[in-house]
């Protein structure tokens, strides 16, 4: 059968000894084509996809505005419920008497628990096509996957059934930054009946210049002329908003006090400036050891951030709650439920600062502890306009030159922080550590 078999047709240019491997590409194109004409004089395949080639500094671009854009949405969400916060704390402590600053800083700092059950559930919603197995366990895969790459510092773990378990270095971080954020805000409610309400503000509000310092050894940052400037124009302007008028200020988060009725003046600022100190090393603490690594998604991050708050909270509810009763049987602070409009303005309260403390985690996490600290400062001035239409008292010069001169600093610090931000993001893109989005 083989003698009957029909010659092979070989062409006869010359190539016939030459490997068929060789112009398969060729020959494909030309069995893939519909004209005669050869495959040379055809555009070839890879021609249609250049217009869908885009540079690292295009990606890096569409990443990093995507991040300032959640950022942004929190950022407006903090300040607003941050006014609320404080509007209430300082009406249920001046005008409704109830006077517990430990059992207040308990509650609102417990209340940090409920962040990931509301959490958990907007993103129910969302997802509300899935099954819930199959939800419960796409979710529980991304908290345990983060909390991965936040103990590594990597953005690729290892998911194979040999992986590292992060559980024990979560709860030790949780417990040192919980500590540390409560010695600070527990420095506030020492110091606010010992120093005057200017120097509680301004000291206080120095957090930002101490979150800048800390950064520099723990987040390894560059010291840049731009974030320095940045920093000390905003520390400026919270000295002229604590010190540009000399009547009793209203303290930014909820108090009043005079220079009259201030007592033990240079210990009140002691305990208020090692508040600030703690303070700015517990937002680096928190950036450092508890924030997943740059090329994290920020839906994966914005997660995370109000996962580990929840943890914080639950924290705050177990262990603090032992110096309560010490207080009690001291008569440093007996211990009593508020009741009537207390309590409702309490329960508000409680709320915003949940809220507040939910959407600063996120911001720290998807820019940086100084940005997020100059931005808090934004509330002072908030604070102050919230005051005037509540209580008619019209704003000070020093009051409003302040409040520019922090706006002015935000800015500033924001598009730096962006740029930077950016330039990272770009060598994460040219080293191929970038997570997709999809993992969401």
């Amino acid at each position: 059968m083989g003698a009957n078999r029909p010659p092979f047709h070989r062409p006869t240019n010359g190539r016939s000894q030459q490997p068929l491997l060789k112009d398969d590409h060729h020959g494909r194109l030309s069995r893939s084509s519909f004209g005669n004409g050869h495959a040379e004089d055809r555009p070839m395949l890879h021609h249609t996809r250049r217009p869908t080639i885009r540079s690292p500094e295009h990606d890096a671009a569409q990443v990093t505005r995507k991040k300032y854009m959640i950022a942004s949405g929190f950022l407006l969400l903090s300040l607003a419920s941050f006014v609320v916060q404080t509007e209430t704390a300082t009406y249920i402590q001046n005008e409704l008497g109830w006077k517990k600053p430990y059992c207040m800083l308990y509650i609102t700092h417990g209340s940090w628990a409920l962040l990931w059950p509301v959490q958990l559930g907007i993103l129910r919603l969302q997802k509300r096509k899935l099954s819930w197995e199959a939800f419960w366990r796409r979710h529980v895969s991304l908290i345990r996957t983060t909390a991965q790459m936040v103990e590594s510092q990597n953005v690729h773990v290892n998911t194979g059934p040999f992986y590292h378990s992060p559980v024990p270095y979560i709860l030790k971080t949780t417990a040192f930054v919980t500590t540390a954020l409560t010695v600070a805000g527990g420095s506030w409610y020492v110091a606010v009946n010992m120093t005057t309400a200017s120097d509680l503000t301004a000291i206080y509000n120095c957090s930002a210049f101490f979150a800048y310092a800390f950064s520099i050894p723990l987040l390894k940052e560059k010291l840049r002329f731009d974030k320095v400037f940045s920093v000390a124009v905003a520390t400026l302007g919270v000295m002229v908003v604590a010190y540009g008028d000399r009547p009793a200020k209203k303290v930014s988060k909820g108090g009043t006090t005079s220079d009259d009725e201030a007592g033990n003046r240079l210990l009140g600022n002691l305990v208020i400036g090692i508040g600030s100190i703690l303070y700015g090393l517990y937002e680096v603490l928190y950036k450092r050891f508890a924030c997943p690594p740059e090329g994290t998604s920020p839906g994966r991050g914005t997660i995370f951030a109000n996962t580990f708050g929840s943890l914080i909270g639950c924290f705050t509810l177990l262990v603090l709650w032992v110096p309560l009763p010490f207080l009690h049987v001291l008569g440093w602070e007996a211990f009593e439920w508020p009741t009537g409009e207390a309590a409702w303005m309490l329960l508000i309260s409680v709320c915003a600062n949940a809220t507040f403390s939910g959407s600063f985690l996120v911001l720290i996490s998807l820019t940086s502890p100084v940005l997020s600290s100059v931005a808090a400062l934004l509330t002072i001035f908030l604070v102050a306009l919230v005051d005037w239409f509540r209580t008619g008292e019209s704003l000070s010069g020093a009051s409003i030159f302040g409040g520019i001169l922090i706006m002015v600093a935000f800015f500033l610090l924001s598009w730096s922080t962006y740029r930077e931000l950016k330039e990272e993001r770009k060598k994460d893109l040219e080293n191929d550590e970038v997570e997709s989005d999809s993992d969401d």
